[in-house]
């Protein structure tokens, strides 16, 4: 299996600024979300389903596919304006997200297509991906796991005992994403439980270490082109951010983490993203 779209990096960068537009008006209508965590991560998003995921709009649950999780949940809303820009969703539910057995909050398998797995409490992503990789392994089936973290998310001590057991197994199917924007709730993760130097923490839990622009999709795309799936270690891709990307008033600030564009702002930004 491939997917079906492939697009070039300029196309992936046009279906991103799409993809922002979505959750600007999705979040304004819902009154809720995070749209910095959302923002911050569609590059990466519509890399992997444009261009780098092997998946199926019309087989979803084909065996073969990719498996990809979103172990940063409350970034759902970019994953769902991303299904709906691939086509895996209706438009039309955007109008439902954060409303009573709608769009929930949080990713929920039982409720959205290409959900692999119901995350939001932080640190469980990739240790159930390790699962799923180590399936896939003593299976003999050929499909990868990604996981997309979030950097804050990376405080949480059951993320390196998921990478202690990926190292152990060779699990080199399983792909980690950390979309290292340096911010958190309420701050720096510098200033709340210094991560650095986070490439060598990797690298000492047995993980092949790649660093790249997470706003890129060229480099994204080479990036995850260039590695070994056959090397007997897992890979961890730190691809660099910024939290709120693409509109100047919200990015790179820790207040946009739950704050939803009003009124103006969402006219600003719109045409920000133009």
């Amino acid at each position: 299996m491939q997917n079906r779209f492939r697009l070039t990096a300029a196309e992936i960068a046009q279906r991103a600024k799409e993809i922002r537009r979505k959750i600007i008006r999705m979040n304004s209508r819902a009154g809720q979300g995070h749209t910095g965590a959302d923002l911050s991560e569609t590059d990466i998003l519509a890399t992997l389903f444009f261009n780098v995921l092997s998946i199926d709009r019309d087989r979803p649950e084909d065996p073969e596919r990719d498996r990809f999780v979103l172990s940063k949940g409350h970034g759902v809303g970019g994953l769902y304006c991303t299904l709906v820009e691939a086509g895996f969703l209706e438009e039309s539910l955007l109008d439902t997200y954060l409303q009573f057995d709608a769009l929930p909050g949080h990713p929920v398998r039982q409720k959205t297509p290409m959900v692999e797995l119901n995350t939001g409490a932080l640190g469980h992503g990739l240790s159930v991906a390790v699962g799923l990789a180590l399936s896939a392994k003593l299976r003999h089936r050929s499909h990868r796991v990604f996981v997309l973290t979030g950097d804050g998310e990376l405080q949480e001590g059951s993320v390196w005992e998921g990478a202690m057991s990926a190292s152990r197994f060779k699990l080199d199917n399983l792909i980690v994403i950390v979309d290292r924007n340096t911010l958190q709730l309420a701050d720096r993760t510098e200033a709340i439980m210094p991560l650095e130097p986070l490439a060598a923490k990797w690298r000492a839990f047995g993980f092949d270490v790649r660093e790249t622009d997470g706003h890129d999709p060229g480099g994204l795309i080479e990036t995850f082109g260039a590695l070994d799936l056959h090397g007997g270690q897992p890979h961890v891709v730190i691809a660099r951010t910024v939290k709120g990307k693409g509109v100047s008033f919200i990015e790179d600030q820790a207040a946009w983490h739950h704050k939803i564009p009003v009124d103006d702002q969402v006219t600003r930004a719109i045409q920000e993203l133009e």
